[in-house]
This record gives C-alpha cells, sequence and structure tokens, in this order.
C-alpha cells in the first residue's frame, strides 16, 4: 500500500496531445465506488489491474492507494460484476520538467470532458502548469472517475 498525492485540472485545449509521448486506451469499471473506498478494475491496452483507494484527505489531494496487475482475462470477466457505467477513455502522458501528467480524454458518456493529473512527492510540491491546463478541480468529487460512472458528464 502507498499514499498517493495528487491533483487534478481540467484541460483548456486538445494542446496537450502533440506534447504526449505515449497514450493508451483504458476501461475501467468499480466493484465498489463508496466514498469511504472504492475497488477498481482497470485495463490498459493489454494489461489488467485492480485497485484499492482509502478516502481522500479534506483537501482531497492524498489518499492511500493498492494496486495489482491481474491477468487480462480475469480484468475482462471482473469488469462484467462491476456497476453499471464503464469508464472509456484514453490516457496521454506529458512530461512536464521532473513530472509527468496523466491526461484522460473521455469518451461514451463523459465525451467531452478532459482532466489532467499529476502525482506529487507532497502536497505542496511546486510544478510547472502546462498552457493546456485549466481550472484545478482537486478535491472536486464529481471529477473522479468512481463518481462519472455513476453521475456522467453529459447530465451535468
Amino acid at each position: 500500500m502507498s499514499l498517493e498525492i495528487e491533483r487534478k485540472f481540467l484541460v483548456k485545449n486538445t494542446d496537450f496531445k502533440t506534447a504526449s509521448y505515449q497514450k493508451k486506451l483504458v476501461k475501467q469499471g468499480y466493484l465498489n465506488s463508496d466514498k469511504s473506498r472504492t475497488v477498481r478494475v482497470r485495463i490498459a491496452d493489454d494489461k489488467g489491474f485492480i485497485t484499492i483507494k482509502g478516502k481522500s484527505n479534506t483537501a482531497g489531494t492524498t489518499r492511500f492507494e493498492w494496486e495489482k496487475e491481474i491477468n487480462i482475462l480475469e480484468a475482462e470477466q471482473l469488469l462484467l460484476l462491476c456497476e453499471p457505467s464503464i469508464i472509456d477513455k484514453t490516457r496521454f502522458y506529458i512530461k512536464s520538467e521532473h513530472h509527468i501528467f496523466e491526461v484522460d480524454e473521455f469518451y461514451s458518456d463523459n465525451q467531452g470532458l478532459i482532466v489532467a493529473e499529476i502525482e506529487l512527492n507532497s502536497e505542496n510540491e511546486e510544478f510547472k502548469k502546462p498552457s493546456w491546463l485549466g481550472k484545478e478541480v482537486t478535491g472536486t468529487a464529481k471529477y473522479y472517475n468512481s463518481s462519472l460512472s455513476k453521475n456522467p458528464f453529459k447530465n451535468w
């Protein structure tokens, strides 16, 4: 188990795509999306993962996370058991000095939403903000993937 410290932002435009050094197609669902803990199943390209995340701190920046790679066939079977509304997205990876932004472009019921996350070593760590980075939404629950599976962007 590790401590995850991240900040989340809306994205103003698609300029990030030209700076991306890698992208993955992601499909994920939730076996449990309780606000105290989530249990997620994810397929990223040809790899499967199961992840458990704890409740965020009051700032929404820090929470416990446990993740394990699982067999792709097991991940596909577990997705069938997930709560309704599977998340489909492409995740782009962009280097910014000594950090990496992960930018998610959502599809299906969340089409039109683009969100960037950056993992940090401490809550107050400084980082360079690229020009395509928009409003910070760290700690805003409606932008959590588990929330998007229940109340998709198309319904806002």
